[in-house]
């Protein structure tokens, strides 16, 4: 059930462009899923699932520090409650590892700032 919301999720984001292969990381429940996807036409009939341990690896090793907070909160009850949270926690990690152009990694101002626009929050 959750790799066919991750996926659906996903496929939301991006549009009427829908992939050719989609890469993950060899958990048996999503080739099924992928399966399914197509047979639903949510996927291409050609659309190719391709478990790999390691082709992802870039991607696992830049949002392992998001998945030990995840670990560490017990998990989520609810998708949404999963979104908002893990956008909250890539937020704070982007600002610690100086990914906002216009934000410096010391500027504690401009961080709080960053959060309340990118959050909808008052100071």
């Amino acid at each position: 059930m959750a790799a066919k919301h991750f996926l659906q999720l996903a496929l939301s984001r991006v549009g009427h462009h829908r992939p050719r292969v989609i890469n993950v990381d060899g958990h048996p429940a999503y080739p099924s899923v992928v399966a399914e996807l197509r047979q639903a036409g949510e996927l291409s009939p050609s659309c190719r699932c391709r478990p790999s341990l390691y082709m992802n690896n870039v991607i696992e090793q830049d949002h392992r520090f998001i998945k030990k907070r995840i670990v560490a909160s017990q998990g989520f009850r609810s998708v949404e409650g999963a979104v908002n949270t893990i956008l909250g926690y890539e937020a704070m990690h982007m600002i610690r590892k100086g990914q906002i152009r216009w934000l410096k990694k010391g500027d504690v101002a401009g961080q709080i700032h960053f959060v309340n626009r990118a959050f909808g929050l008052t100071a």
